[in-house]
């Protein structure tokens, strides 16, 4: 899920539903940001505080999540550079066997789910092709930045990473993550420290949300959610000509809009064989991780 956070047009939201974690998921962040823990400290002490914020789990997923971040702000950030079109099909497979198994676990499929699933997708290729925002450096914007872009944490198909994007964002906080790692300039280490604020306040107010959908109207949100992982696929199309490029806050020059092209038309070697091997690899990577998870017991 760090990894996956990391990346413009991936999101953890995905990986998490993949790997069969995804409510436990929402009711914990659901229970750590609001009163339930202290209820369970006020009942129970320490061990009622923990239950309630189902510590193994959190402390187990945010450790991997801490290591996939620190790994992909680091290593993904490289490959895109270097390998661009082979990470983007590796992930175009990945996101197609999601959906396909995301819309396997809708049980009835009606004309609510029909409709779902269509808006889902619309809303998440209108989101691919919006234009990016020029964005801003001022802690205020970064606290909103930060509470919106969580908020495609948890939802499949939607990436935290590409709508810091789409808020001009961006090419501002993960070289200022990068920076505060490396560095710990107090600058740097001010930003991220807003921008983490945000994201509490996004998780507890969309965990809220999401959480009362799946137990109320839980095969409309799959299929919801599942148009979002469809929709979201032309953003990973590993084709995609570059129309403007903007400079960033380190003075940096890189990609601003982008318009996925056949092959044909792609500026470059479009390297077809690797691309399509690639995708393949990524879609093998979600029947694998299915049947790891199938042969789990239930908890």
């Amino acid at each position: 899920m760090g990894i996956a956070e990391v990346i413009p047009g991936v999101s953890g939201g995905t990986i998490a539903f993949i790997s069969g974690i995804y409510e436990e998921l929402i009711d914990t962040i659901k229970a750590v940001l609001g009163p339930a823990i202290f209820k369970g400290f006020k009942t129970g002490g320490i061990k009622g505080f923990w239950d309630a914020a189902n510590g193994n789990f959190l402390v187990t997923l945010l450790s991997g999540m801490v290591l996939g971040i620190v790994g992909g702000v680091f290593t993904i950030v490289h490959l895109l550079e270097t390998y661009p079109q082979l990470l983007w099909s590796f992930f175009f497979g990945l996101i197609v066997a999601s959906a396909i198994y995301m819309g396997r676990q809708v049980q009835n499929w009606g004309i609510g789910e029909i409709i779902s699933v269509i808006f889902g997708t619309i809303l998440a290729y209108y989101i691919t092709i919006a234009s990016p925002s020029q964005g801003s450096e001022s802690l205020v914007f970064v606290f909103i930045s930060g509470a919106i872009a969580i908020s495609a944490l948890i939802l499949p198909g939607i990436s935290g990473s590409f709508i810091l994007l789409l808020l001009g964002m961006y090419t501002f906080i993960l070289p200022t993550v990068k920076e505060a790692l490396k560095t710990f300039d107090p600058s740097a280490l001010m930003v991220v420290g807003v921008f983490g604020l945000g994201c509490l306040f996004g998780l507890a107010t969309f965990s809220r949300i999401l959480s009362w959908t799946f137990k109320n109207y839980r095969n409309i949100t799959i299929a919801l959610l599942t148009g979002f992982l469809i929709g979201s696929l032309n953003k990973l199309w590993p084709w995609r000509n570059v129309l403007e490029y903007r400079t960033n806050s380190k003075g940096e020059t890189v990609p601003f809009l982008e318009k996925s092209v056949l092959p044909a038309q792609f500026d470059g070697d479009p390297q077809i064989f690797m691309v399509i091997v690639m995708m393949v690899v990524g879609f093998g990577v979600i029947l694998a991780l299915e049947r790891f998870t199938s042969q789990q017991p239930q908890q």
